[in-house]
C-alpha cells in the first residue's frame, strides 16, 4: 500500500471517528450570518502590462492589444502614421479584477488580480498601466496601476509531481485606489436584518430566543433565513447595537445529512446525520451488503430481568478472488467507504456505488458529487 492510500485510509479512520463525537457547539452570529445589504461588489477593468521580458503578447494573433497600445499613446500626445504595424513583444492585454469590500472609503487601497487575455507566456516582471475598475452600473469605482508579481515555477505534491504554477495570472497588493464610495445602510426604517449562510428553520427560531434573551421582544423570524430585529434609529447607536448582536452565540440545530463526492480524487465527506438502511449492492467484481443483526436477550426464569433486543449493523463487502470483508458495527458509510478502498475501488466504483444506495433509498443522505 502506497503512502498517500495509507493517508487516505486515516483521513477515513479519522472522519469515523468525528461521527460519534457531539458536534453541537455555540457559533457566534457573526459567523453563521450576516447583515442583509452588506456586502462587497465586483470591480473588473481592461487594461495593459508592459515591461515584459519578450514574454508578452504575439501582436499579429492578438490585434486589440495593437489597438490598445495606439490609443494610450494618441491619448499621451503621440500619433502614429497611418498604417503603421508594430510589433510588440513585451505588451501584454490583461483583464484587472477586484472585490470592492463593504464601507469602502475614497482613497482605499484594495488588492487587483490581473489576468492575461491574450497569448502572453508570462506576466513576471510586467507593470500594470492606469486602469479604471467599473462596477455593473458601468461606473468607475477605483483607479489601478502597479507592479504585477507572479509566483514563479515551484514542486507541490509528495514527491511524486512537480506543478508549475500559472504565470498568465498576477495580483498587485493595495493595488487599486477607490475612488467611489458605495452607499450602505444598515436596515432598513427601524430594522435590521440578519441573513442566516444556510436555510434552516430550526436555527432562525434559535437565534430569535437569542437575540430576544439579551433585548426581549426586538427579533422575529420573517422565515428560515432571515430575521428581522428592531434596531435604534440613532446611527451610532445602530453600529454598536448590531455589534452585540454578532457577538452573540446560538447552537445551531443538526443539519440535514449529506454526502459530498469528489469524483476525481475518491475523496468523501460525510456529516453527523448520515444513516444506512439495508441494502446489497453489486457493481462489477465489488459486492457490498449492508444488514441489520438483531440479537435478542432472554433472561432466565424468575430472573426478574427483561427481554431486550440490540441491533448490530453487519457490513459484508466482498471481491471476486479475495477474502470477504466483515466489518461489525453501527450501520456506518465511514466503514463501507474505508473497506471499498481496501479492496482497490477506485474513484468511479465509489461513486457508482454511492449512487445506487441513494437511488435504492438505503442511504439517508443527500448525495453531492463534485
Amino acid at each position: 500500500m502506497s503512502r498517500i492510500e495509507k493517508s487516505f485510509l486515516a483521513f477515513l479512520w479519522l472522519l469515523a471517528a468525528l461521527l460519534v463525537m457531539d458536534t453541537a457547539r455555540a457559533e457566534r452570529i457573526k459567523d453563521i450570518a450576516s447583515i442583509a445589504g452588506v456586502r462587497s461588489n465586483q470591480l473588473v477593468g481592461y487594461g495593459i502590462v508592459v515591461g515584459l521580458d519578450g514574454s508578452g503578447d504575439q501582436t499579429t494573433q492578438t490585434p486589440f492589444t495593437v489597438q490598445s497600445m495606439i490609443s494610450m499613446l494618441s491619448a499621451m500626445g503621440v500619433n502614429l502614421p497611418p498604417g503603421q504595424s508594430l510589433q510588440l513583444k513585451n505588451v501584454a492585454a490583461v483583464m484587472v479584477t477586484a472585490s470592492l469590500p463593504a464601507f469602502a472609503r475614497a482613497g482605499q487601497p484594495i488588492d487587483i488580480t490581473v489576468s492575461s487575455i491574450g497569448n502572453a507566456k508570462s506576466l513576471k516582471g510586467g507593470t500594470l498601466i492606469l486602469t479604471p475598475m467599473k462596477g455593473a452600473d458601468g461606473q468607475i469605482y477605483a483607479m489601478a496601476q502597479g507592479n504585477v508579481v507572479v509566483v514563479g515555477a515551484g514542486a507541490s505534491g509528495a514527491g511524486s509531481k512537480t506543478t508549475v504554477n500559472q504565470l498568465s495570472v498576477g495580483r498587485i497588493a493595495g493595488g487599486a485606489t477607490v475612488e467611489r464610495e458605495v452607499p450602505m445602510p444598515l436596515g432598513q426604517g427601524d430594522f435590521v436584518f440578519l441573513e442566516l449562510h444556510t436555510t434552516d428553520f430550526g436555527t432562525a427560531q434559535r437565534m430569535v430566543e437569542a437575540i430576544n434573551g439579551v433585548v426581549p421582544g426586538t427579533a422575529t423570524a420573517a422565515d428560515a433565513r432571515q430575521i428581522r430585529v428592531r434596531a435604534p434609529a440613532n446611527p451610532d447607536e445602530r453600529v454598536s447595537f448590531i455589534g452585540r448582536l454578532e457577538s452573540l452565540e446560538v447552537t445551531p440545530v443538526r443539519m440535514a445529512a449529506k454526502v459530498i463526492i469528489n469524483s476525481r480524487t475518491g475523496s468523501v465527506v460525510m456529516n453527523q446525520a448520515v444513516l444506512l438502511d439495508n441494502c446489497a449492492v453489486s457493481h462489477g467484481n465489488l459486492t457490498v451488503s449492508v444488514s441489520a443483526d438483531n440479537a435478542v436477550s432472554q433472561p432466565g426464569a424468575l430472573s426478574g430481568g427483561q427481554t431486550a433486543a440490540a441491533g448490530n449493523a453487519q457490513i459484508e463487502i466482498k471481491q471476486e478472488g479475495s477474502a470477504l470483508v466483515n466489518v461489525k458495527a453501527g450501520a456506518n458509510l465511514a466503514e463501507i467507504v474505508k473497506a471499498l478502498n481496501t479492496l482497490g475501488a477506485n474513484p468511479q466504483d465509489l461513486t457508482a456505488i454511492l449512487q445506487a444506495m441513494k437511488s435504492a433509498g438505503a442511504l439517508r443522505a443527500e448525495l453531492e458529487i463534485i
